[in-house]
């Protein structure tokens, strides 16, 4: 029996190390999640030093995470893990499209595959927002560029066509996509033709009191 005690002690070594890691872990994905709300909010605010910062505040608790659940990958990989690391992904994508730079790659954000694609599956939303943000003074062709990146994404999206176990529920994510373009081109739509209608209707104006 006494090698059985000894068998456990070791046991409970393990599992206070393992709660630690856990602990640590969840603190750092809120605090990650946190970060990432913060870099869009400010990204949509247009204040791009603040969010600048929040993303460098983001990218060293990605690193941080690698690194303190290196020997834990049963945490690494667990849900509010990898969910938090999809937020850095969405603030990531969102803060390059809307600034019209190079999208980051997975390699670039050290994130899964999978992870990514989520990601990048829900910045989608965000890039509406801003589309929307600009359409409330006007058609513009900032709007196009970033329905075009939209688009861009679906049609990427839409080839994942691999098993829900290794997408991550992947495809209801891309359904959502869908939908989102479609409303938003249909809004881009609307306010392109009000701006015609109401140049057409200025030209007509100025005829008639030029006569």
């Amino acid at each position: 029996m006494e090698k059985l005690e000894t068998i456990c002690e070791q046991i409970h070594i393990a599992f206070e190390a393992s709660t630690a890691a856990r602990d640590q872990a969840l603190a750092l994905s809120r605090t990650l999640t946190r970060h990432c709300a913060n870099a869009i909010r400010a990204v949509h605010r247009q204040e791009g030093t603040t969010a600048h910062q929040y993303i460098e505040k983001a990218t060293h608790i990605v690193s941080q995470l690698r690194s303190e659940l290196a020997d834990y990958p049963d945490l690494y990989y667990a849900g509010y893990t990898q969910a938090a690391l999809k937020e850095y992904v969405e603030a990531c994508i969102v803060h390059a499209l809307v600034n019209n730079h190079s999208i980051p790659t997975p390699e670039n954000l050290k994130v899964e595959y999978a992870t990514y694609l989520q990601g990048l599956a829900e910045s989608v939303g965000e890039l509406r927002r801003r589309c929307l943000d600009i359409l409330r003074h006007g058609y513009s062709d900032e709007a196009e560029r970033l329905l075009i990146n939209m688009d861009d994404i679906y049609n990427v999206l839409v080839t994942m066509d691999y098993p829900e176990a290794i997408t991550g529920g992947l495809r209801r994510l891309t359904d959502i996509v869908r939908s989102i373009n479609e409303r938003t081109r249909g809004d881009l739509t609307h306010s392109y033709r009000q701006g015609q209608l109401e140049t057409a209707l200025k030209r007509l104006e100025d005829r008639l009191n030029a006569s």
